[in-house]
């Protein structure tokens, strides 16, 4: 290959002809991933696991900005809250 233009042509062409079938082989394997399939009971039960704990701290996240923006000065509400807090740790 005498000429330069001829050899970025072949490179291109080869980079191309490699990305395709990349591409197919990730396809290829994507669709034969059991990756929607049955979900063990060991799975399930972290999952539910993992749901609760995210519920009670969205809910301490409630209460904790609830006491952030309170306009109120009331130092009783806040130790109730604060007490309310460590009682469900």
């Amino acid at each position: 290959m005498d000429n330069p233009f001829a050899m970025v042509v072949a490179i291109i062409l080869i980079v191309t002809i490699g990305r395709v079938f990349t591409a197919r082989y990730r396809h290829e394997k994507r669709d034969s991933d059991d990756t929607f399939g049955p979900v063990s009971a060991a799975s399930a039960i972290e999952t539910q696991r993992l749901r609760d704990e995210l519920k009670a701290m969205k809910e301490r996240l409630a209460v904790l900005e609830r006491l952030a923006t309170d306009t109120n000065d009331s130092g009783a509400r806040l130790d109730r809250e604060i007490e309310r807090l460590r009682d469900r740790s």
